[in-house]
C-alpha cells in the first residue's frame, strides 16, 4: 500500500512538472481581433543591416514576429520559419525575427555575426531585425506593443523564453500569442495564413 501512494505522489509530481512545462514554452492565446488602442502600423525598428523599417509598409500584410536566439535549444525553429517564408512569404505575409540576448544569454554576438549563423546555418531570408530587449526597463516599443493590452488590445502578455511567437493579421490586429514550444509549422499558425479557423 505505502509503494503504490509513493508511486502515485511521484505521477502526479511529474504530472504537475509536465503541465508547467507546457504552459511555459507550449502555451497558446488566440483572439478575436480588436482594434489595437495605439496603431501596430505606427511601429518602427531597424533591421540587422541598421536600415529603418518602418511597419506602415506592412498594411495588408499577415505578420509573424519572433524572437531569436542562436544558442538555445529553440534555435532549429529557424529552419520552420524559413520554411514558411518560403511557402507563404511575399505581399501577403511577413516574418520578422527579433535577435534577443534576454534568456540565457543565447545571442550574444553582433548583427554581422547573427546574420552570418542565419544564413550559414539555416538559409535565412526573412527579415531580421536588430537584436533587441524584450522585458525589463529597456523593452523594445515593439514588443511594448506585443506585451501590454494597453498598446494591442486584446491582452498583457510576458515571453518567457527564446522563440516566442506573435501573430498580427492584415489589419494590424494581435489575434495570437505562441510560447517558445509551439512550432513554426503549428496548425494554428498554418490555419492562420490560410484564412482557416
Amino acid at each position: 500500500m505505502k509503494t503504490y501512494i509513493i508511486i502515485t505522489l511521484v505521477a502526479a509530481i511529474f504530472i504537475a512538472l509536465g503541465f508547467s512545462a507546457w504552459n511555459l514554452y507550449g502555451g497558446v492565446n488566440t483572439y478575436t481581433p480588436t482594434v489595437s488602442h495605439t496603431s501596430f502600423y505606427d511601429l518602427s525598428c531597424n533591421t540587422l543591416e541598421g536600415e529603418t523599417f518602418d511597419f506602415e509598409s506592412l498594411i495588408g500584410k499577415k505578420v509573424l514576429i519572433v524572437n531569436t536566439a542562436s544558442e538555445c535549444g529553440f534555435t532549429p525553429q529557424y529552419e520552420g520559419l524559413q520554411k514558411l517564408h518560403e511557402q507563404y512569404g511575399g505581399d501577403g505575409f511577413v516574418i520578422l525575427g527579433f535577435p534577443c540576448n534576454d534568456f540565457g544569454k543565447q545571442e550574444s554576438g553582433t548583427s554581422e555575426e547573427i546574420g552570418a549563423f542565419c544564413s550559414k546555418n539555416f538559409g535565412v531570408t526573412f527579415q531580421m531585425m536588430e537584436k533587441v530587449s524584450v522585458k525589463g526597463s529597456n523593452t523594445h516599443s515593439v514588443y511594448k506593443w506585443l506585451l501590454n493590452e494597453s498598446e494591442n488590445g486584446v491582452s498583457n502578455h510576458n515571453v518567457r523564453w527564446n522563440f516566442h511567437k506573435f501573430l498580427i493579421d492584415e489589419n494590424g490586429a494581435l489575434v495570437a500569442s505562441l510560447r517558445s514550444g509551439v512550432n513554426p509549422d503549428d496548425k494554428r499558425v498554418i490555419n492562420f495564413l490560410n484564412n482557416e479557423n
